[in-house]
């Protein structure tokens, strides 16, 4: 079974996993990152923050980190503070992606800050570049934003790429992006290899504000992958500063953080496996973590489950949120 260690954690927090997208580079789209950051990005700043997030998330229980290749330099980062902490190593369950290529060259400014390429030869390039990273500590290895028309849902060679490194112990899975994320999941399900299916995670967008593509997650869950939910906090929609006044009411009534209602109503859906956190601080990722205490009744839920936008709605405001 994939992430078979999850299962022995007896953590209430063993299902939230820390994402790395937001500190591994100076630029992202996230909502308030001047707060959150501040005017040091430089790279030994994100280091030392990304290690200081690691330390409190391992010693409340997290055992999910998840990187990509487009994340700057959080494989970098990451394989730095498991190096330094071999008890740590080997209870941590790593999950890295490829097919984005980081161009920005540590600037919140640059025009482009990636690249996006399904193709063999990307993945050749990025596999080895990852493996020189964090070598065996590498336990999942997805591709990154498939969409509907993605060629990496056809191309015979990739698959055959990928199931070789299957079969030499590491698991194999996707990711997605875009409205038609639903399409994308279940267009992957069908992908096989000899017979047998390639992918066993699948990573998705699922928030209170984003709902679309719960029914084809529920589908791969049923088909033995397991669910890992991406941005659950919509960027920093679903943060105090800028949450819809629904939530800051279920937040207030709840006695918890806007961050943590809508990471536990993620959480509540039996077909997330992993829900990850994007904190960008310690204080964040401590009310991220209490989604796993927070009490939400039918009509609470009932009243969150009406801020859900229509799909393409909420992919055009995403587009438009800037890096910074």
């Amino acid at each position: 079974m994939p992430f078979a260690r999850l299962a022995t954690a007896t953590t209430p927090t063993c299902h939230i996993g820390l994402g790395l997208a937001a500190v591994g580079r100076p630029g992202y789209i996230n909502l308030g990152r001047e707060e959150d950051l501040g005017e040091d990005r430089s790279v030994d700043a994100l280091r030392t923050r990304t290690h200081e997030l690691l330390d409190a998330a391992y010693a409340q229980g997290v055992r999910y980190i998840d990187v990509a290749r487009s994340y700057g330099r959080s494989e970098e980062f990451l394989a730095g503070w498991l190096d330094a902490r071999p008890d740590a190593a080997a209870e941590v369950v790593v999950g890295s992606k490829w097919g984005y290529t980081y161009t920005a060259g540590w600037s919140a400014d640059a025009d482009t800050h990636e690249v996006k390429d399904h193709g063999v030869r990307t993945y050749d390039r990025q596999r080895a570049e990852s493996a020189e990273l964090l070598g065996a500590h590498l336990d999942l290895y997805q591709i990154h934003s498939v969409t509907p028309d993605s060629p990496a849902l056809t191309d015979k060679e990739l698959h055959a790429r990928l199931a070789e490194a299957a079969a030499g112990g590491l698991t194999v899975g996707f990711s997605t992006s875009g409205p038609a994320q639903a399409d994308a999941v279940r267009a992957a399900l069908a992908v096989t290899v000899d017979g047998e299916p390639l992918f066993r995670t699948v990573q998705s967008t699922y928030n209170v504000l984003e709902t679309s593509a719960g029914p084809a997650l529920a589908e791969a869950h049923d088909a033995g992958l397991t669910v890992i939910v991406k941005e659950g906090m919509a960027n920093g929609r679903l943060a105090a500063p800028h949450a819809p006044d629904a939530l800051r009411a279920v937040a207030e009534e709840a006695g918890a953080g806007c961050d943590a209602v809508a990471l536990a109503v993620v959480l509540r859906q039996p077909w997330a496996g992993v829900v990850l956190s994007g904190a960008a601080t310690l204080t964040q990722l401590a009310s991220n973590l209490h989604a796993a205490a927070v009490d939400l009744d039918e009509d609470r839920l009932a009243r969150l489950a009406a801020l859900a936008e229509e799909p393409h709605a909420y992919w055009e405001r995403r587009g438009s949120l800037p890096w910074h």
